[in-house]
């Protein structure tokens, strides 16, 4: 996949146009995780070694077109400047004024932000106006909002198409996330591992047919688990089943078979009788699960024998939790896998929101390879779909 990269751009004194993901959980205001305002920060820096004259894009939440004040961008652009000491100039009129007007005021020591991209109707509906706003008295554009690309809105897609070819590029960011998923799905070396958890089975269909390709595992956790266990005829108790799509398991394990990937199940669970953070745990040692219990962890057994798979494999992606989580009594399946990546030798990588957050609860993230940030754009592009916000930056 040939797309521009962001060292192939002429840079010196252009003005450009830069899409990021700043979409930040907020708290009364408060920024309380600003992991993707770092994560843009390379890309940032890297443009103003080139130049002074970038403007920053970004959506936040779902406003759905409309101004509401409690997802303006404005607390992102306070952090923006702390992090960058210098002054963020927040422009909230972006459809009216010219950008070029204020960029061509900008000192050394100025960038500019936009207002949410969403508090206007166009940037979901992909709309060429709004996108031609965006895009006038700019030279370049630049996309490092990697989980954005399987979206063609206005400021991914309709945006990029007002720059030639050669200038429009893709972040450092999404340079990485391009070539690591890029690289599981051709030749990762083997053994080659798949962990899948998360609750449905019709989520992860279609990225665990094409990684069965280049597969020598898959490890099933998480509800998912218990509709494969159910194919097999094994009892589940109260655990959710997708009874409906027992035929995409079939369709796994007949591809499985082709392909001679090990599909392993849980053999043992943590289960309780009703979900809930009060929900007291109940150790299975069996396959099986009892009626008036539901699965909601893997057992130790099966978390040690994933670990142990794990540990012998020399490129591992994970996607998916292996059960709740969330609650302390049903993570202990997660974390343990979560630990097992971050001793791994091999080549690791984590994909998803849910499996990045047991990778911070377990206080081990910063010992996995590469951690996507895509999260529905990673499911897609694993899928093997050409992502809209791809195809706008390839040569």
């Amino acid at each position: 996949m040939e797309f521009r990269k962001l060292s192939e751009l002429e840079l010196k004194d252009k003005k450009v146009l830069v899409r990021l993901d700043l979409n930040v959980p907020l708290d009364n205001g408060k920024i309380t995780d600003d992991t993707r305002i770092q994560a843009a920060l390379p890309t940032i820096r890297y443009l103003l070694e080139h130049t002074k004259k970038i403007a920053l894009m970004s959506h936040l939440g779902r406003p759905d077109g409309e101004v509401m004040p409690e997802f303006s961008l404005e607390p992102i652009g306070e952090r923006l400047a702390e992090l960058l000491n210098l002054e963020v100039v927040f422009v909230k009129d972006y459809t009216s004024e010219p950008a070029e007007h204020v960029l061509n005021q900008l000192s050394k020591n100025q960038i500019i932000l936009y207002e949410n991209l969403r508090f206007h109707a166009g940037e979901t509906k992909n709309d060429p106006t709004f996108a031609r706003q965006l895009a006038q008295g700019f030279d370049c554009y630049v996309n490092d909002a990697f989980g954005t690309l399987h979206r063609a809105h206005a400021s991914v897609v309709a945006a990029a198409e007002f720059f030639p070819a050669n200038k429009r590029a893709a972040g450092l960011l999404v340079e990485r996330e391009i070539e690591v998923l890029s690289g599981l799905q051709k030749k990762p070396t083997a053994p080659f591992t798949v962990i899948m958890g998360g609750s449905k089975v019709s989520d992860k269909i279609s990225v665990v047919l094409n990684l069965m390709q280049s597969a020598n595992y898959l490890l099933v956790g998480g509800a998912m688990a218990y509709t494969f266990l159910k194919y097999q005829g094994v009892e589940v108790g109260d655990s959710r089943v997708e009874h409906d799509k027992l035929d995409l398991v079939a369709a796994i394990y007949k591809n499985a078979e082709a392909r001679k990937v090990q599909i392993i199940l849980p053999e043992d669970h943590i289960a309780a009788e009703k979900f809930g953070k009060d929900a007291v745990p109940v150790e299975l040692n069996t396959k099986s699960i009892p009626k008036g219990l539901m699965g909601l962890d893997i057992g130790r057994k099966t978390a040690k024998h994933y670990a142990d798979i794990i540990a012998l494999s020399k490129t591992v992606l994970w996607n998916g939790p292996m059960g709740v989580f969330e609650f302390d009594q049903f993570a202990r399946g997660s974390l343990r896998v979560a630990e097992a990546m971050a001793d791994c030798k091999g080549f690791t990588v984590i994909g998803g929101g849910d499996s990045v957050s047991a990778a911070n609860k377990a206080g081990v993230a910063d010992h996995i390879d590469h951690i996507s940030t895509g999260g529905g754009a990673s499911l897609e592009f694993l899928e093997g779909t050409m992502l809209p916000g791809v195809k706008v930056l390839l040569k």
